[in-house]
C-alpha cells in the first residue's frame, strides 16, 4: 500500500469510525457498543474489498494503527458527544467524507492490484458503501445507500474520476482529490435537494393497506 492511499484510508478511517459511533451514542448503546460500531463503519468496506482483491488478511485487521484510530474515535464521541453534536447533522457529515476517502482510496487499491478500470470504479463504490451498510445493520436500520438521497452513485462517480485520472495519466493526488470532492459535493448537494433515484411503487401494495383499513 503507497503511502497516499494509507493517509486516505485512516482519514476514512477516523471519519466513518466518528459516524458509527455518533449513531450509536444516539441509540444510547453502552461504551462497548459504541466501539463495536465505531469499527464496523469504519473497516467493514475496506475488508470487503481487500477479501475480493486478495489481499489478506486485509489492511485493516493487520495494521494496528486502523483499529487505534477506530477505538479512539469511539471513546472520543462516547465521552465527548456535545462537541460531536454541536456540528450540523454530524452522521450524515461525516458519513459523507468517508464515503468520498473510502470511495477514492478503494479505487486507488484496486487499480494497484492490476484490476480493470470498470471493475476498480465498482469495487471503490464497495469499499465506500460497505461501512455505512455495516453500521445502519448493525442498528437494524434499512442501510442508508438502499433508501437515501444520492449515495452510491456518489461514491461511483468518486471512484470513476480516480480511474479516469489513472486511463488519461493525470498525476494520482489530482486525481485523488477530484475524486472526494466530487463524491463529497455531490453526497451533500443530494442531501440538501433531495436528489434521490426513483423510489418503488407498486399499486398493489397501495390496495392492500387500502383494504386493511376498510
Amino acid at each position: 500500500m503507497t503511502p497516499l492511499i494509507l493517509i486516505i484510508e485512516l482519514v476514512g478511517t477516523l471519519v466513518f469510525a466518528l459516524s458509527g459511533a455518533t449513531a450509536g451514542v444516539r441509540k444510547q448503546l453502552d461504551l462497548f457498543g459504541v466501539l463495536v460500531l465505531s469499527f464496523a463503519a469504519a473497516s467493514f468496506g475496506g475488508i470487503i474489498r481487500d477479501v475480493l482483491i486478495g489481499a489478506v488478511p486485509p489492511a485493516s485487521l493487520r495494521d494496528w494503527r486502523y483499529l487505534a484510530v477506530s477505538v479512539a474515535a469511539g471513546v472520543i464521541t462516547f465521552y465527548w458527544y456535545p462537541l460531536i453534536d454541536r456540528l450540523s447533522s454530524p452522521v450524515l457529515l461525516f458519513d459523507a467524507a468517508g464515503l468520498a476517502l473510502f470511495a477514492v482510496a478503494g479505487a486507488q487499491k484496486a487499480l494497484s492490484f492490476g484490476l480493470d478500470p470498470v471493475m476498480a470504479a465498482l469495487l471503490g463504490m464497495v469499499t465506500g458503501i460497505g461501512g455505512g451498510m455495516a453500521r445502519d445493520i448493525l442498528l437494524a436500520q434499512v442501510p442508508t445507500v438502499l433508501r437515501s438521497e444520492l449515495y452510491a452513485i456518489a461514491a461511483l462517480a468518486g471512484a470513476g474520476m480516480v480511474v479516469l485520472g489513472s486511463v488519461l495519466e493525470f498525476p494520482p493526488s489530482a486525481a485523488n482529490v477530484a475524486g472526494i470532492a466530487i463524491c463529497f459535493g455531490l453526497r451533500l448537494m443530494a442531501i440538501r435537494h433531495g436528489w434521490r433515484l426513483p423510489v418503488a411503487f407498486h399499486s398493489a401494495s397501495t390496495e392492500f393497506e387500502k383494504g386493511r383499513k376498510d
